[in-house]
């Protein structure tokens, strides 16, 4: 055999094999090959977002790339209206379909298409998000960073047609990859991964996931440095007595969360049957206005971040730019800027906690923590409340101070902030409420995530043959006595005929072996059947049949030409019921 064929019929019987264990779960070493290669893939796309935003700025802008304060007036207003304009024309001229980006597009295709995010897509974000980001609009670019990182991982298991639960796996790998490099914060990039977008923890996903956001911040290493994106100076907590002021601060940011949301909603739906390039370009418009009175909002503010931890913002200037910011960011986001949720989402908790860190200075001069403490204990709260991601928070705080002493205190002031937002105001994650806007669920319940682990492969029956409508008896016989237990006609690909009734129709007939049995005509029942790609989650099939009214499904092979075998909805039932002894 020629060599190279002998190669290829090699590699087809390995990754066949393969697909078969991921499905069951059972190719951990595998799997966390592949999350590396998605962590370092996410790594280089976030690197090349990073450059693709930061050369345009320090080309206009100089070496501090963020300083839109420098800029005229009249500047402070076009660019962004330019900017939302030039955005809003490219979305015009695309198709409803292509225009879906953000992490709210992550989360609707691991809800409603099984983690499968099309490429193109993932350019739209990729380059628009830059746009915004260039011309100053209020967003950040974790969130296109996700999209971008999870897309690319989601493209390379398709290219390998890996089963659907192990792409849903690398979309969580693309994720931690894309928030790890994005702070280096390679732990924050993995609890982010589990509790925001997959809202789960198993084992099995946490070995890719965590190599993925090793990888990738190896990358961002590489290419920035290992300085996280916040310069934290040094802190020092008071007294503990101090420590009602964190609470207080808590209330304060959960209420702020509840107003941030609720506003990013109402604008979301205005305007909503007017042309979407009118529609960014007021929202880059009103960014410009509000930047002639504060124009620290402007870009992903990581300067006046930055600036806040040093004590170098006023009580009233931190006043009126967390005032801007949450309008800016509110209206641009509702309006439809491609932007991310996540950067704006520190800068106000960091404005808040600077403002509370000033007013406790202001009361207790001698004895009060420092300024920089609050604004990340501030950071920290905003984030976990509006994302609904406190674990997350908590050890972004961790990673980016480095100081174990933040913890208590952080964990009063996400805490307080989570119950204040969500149990208070019952204000879901910002991610979730706008899917709701959209009519969209996001299903996190025991059972769909035990559906969405497995592949329908691991659960389906391999007893199935299809024979032609009219079969001699002992050709019939033969099939049954191999352990056939599903039939179906060559001429009715719809419906399949059980085994074991067909084993007492033959034994109430008197034909002989050579005799002729019309499958077609045969009375008795039948079950109603589509197909199923060899892909699929068990979640999938449960879907596909109710979506289709059936009650079993073909699993086919990758190119849809071989039916492998049956899964039925009992099958899928008998997964996850436990036994009863």
């Amino acid at each position: 055999m020629n060599p190279i064929t002998w190669l290829k019929q090699f590699a087809s019987r390995y990754f066949d094999d393969l697909r078969l264990r991921l499905a069951a779960r059972r190719a951990p070493w595998q799997l966390a090959l592949l999350g590396t290669g998605g962590g370092l893939i996410a790594g280089v796309v976030m690197v090349a977002f990073r450059l693709v935003t930061e050369i345009p700025q320090i080309t206009f802008l100089g070496s501090n790339h963020e300083n839109y304060e420098a800029l005229s007036a009249i500047w402070l207003l076009l660019l962004p209206t330019c900017g939302g304009l030039a955005v809003g024309l490219l979305f015009h001229w695309l198709r409803p379909t292509d225009q879906a980006v953000g992490v709210v597009h992550v989360m609707e295709r691991l809800a409603y298409g099984e983690g499968h995010l099309p490429i193109k897509n993932a350019g739209v974000q990729f380059f628009s998000a830059a746009l915004c980001i260039v011309s100053g609009q209020s967003v950040g670019r974790e969130g296109p960073a996700v999209h971008i990182g999870s897309a690319c991982c989601s493209w390379m298991g398709l290219k390998l047609r890996l089963p659907d639960n192990s792409i849903r796996v690398l979309v969580g790998c693309g994720t931690a990859g894309a928030i790890a490099a994005a702070f280096n914060t390679p732990l924050a990039g993995v609890i982010f991964a589990m509790e925001v977008i997959l809202v789960e923890y198993t084992l099995a996903s946490f070995t890719p996931i965590i190599l993925a956001a090793a990888s990738a911040t190896t990358v961002s290493y590489w290419s920035f440095g290992p300085a996280p994106v916040f310069q934290v100076p040094a802190f020092s907590l008071g007294a503990l007595d101090h420590l009602w002021y964190v609470v207080a601060m808590g209330i304060g940011i959960g209420i702020l969360s509840t107003v941030f949301v609720r506003l990013l909603v109402f604008f979301s739906r205005r305007l909503t049957t007017q042309p979407v390039w009118l529609r960014m370009m007021l929202a880059g418009t009103c960014t410009g206005i509000l930047a002639l009175w504060a124009p620290q909002i402007m870009g992903i503010g990581y300067d006046t971040v930055n600036a806040i931890f040093l004590g170098e913002l006023g009580l009233q200037l931190l006043l009126i730019v967390l005032l801007c910011k949450l309008l800016a960011t509110a209206l641009g986001l509702g309006f439809g800027l491609p932007g991310g949720v996540i950067g704006p989402t520190l800068m106000l908790g960091a404005l808040a906690g600077g403002a509370v860190g000033a007013l406790v200075t202001l009361n207790d001069p001698q004895h009060s923590s420092s300024p920089a403490l609050y604004a990340m204990l501030g950071m920290g709260a905003m984030m976990g409340a509006t994302l609904n991601a406190p674990l997350a928070a908590l050890t972004a705080l961790l990673e980016l101070t480095a100081n174990p002493h933040i913890i208590l205190p952080a964990m009063l002031a996400i805490v307080t902030a989570e119950l204040t937002c969500h149990h208070g105001f019952h204000t879901p994650s910002v991610f979730l409420k706008l899917m709701e806007v959209r009519g969209l669920e996001y299903s996190s319940n025991p059972i769909s995530q035990f559906l969405r682990r497995l592949g329908v492969t691991h659960v389906m029956d391999r007893g199935f043959t299809q024979l032609p409508r009219h079969v001699k008896r002992h050709q019939l016989e033969q099939s049954l006595t191999a352990g056939v237990r599903w039939i179906q006609s060559y001429e009715d690909s719809r419906h399949l005929l059980v085994g074991a009734d067909l084993q007492r129709f033959l034994a109430t007939e008197s034909t002989t072996a050579e005799d002729l049995i019309d499958l077609n005509e045969l009375p008795l029942p039948r079950i109603a059947m589509a197909t199923i790609s060899a892909q699929a989650t068990l979640e999938g099939a449960l879907r596909n049949m109710e979506r289709q009214h059936v009650s079993a499904l073909g699993v086919v092979s990758h190119w849809g030409t071989q039916v492998l075998g049956i899964i039925t909805r009992e099958a899928i039932e008998r997964s996850y019921r436990l036994p009863l002894n």
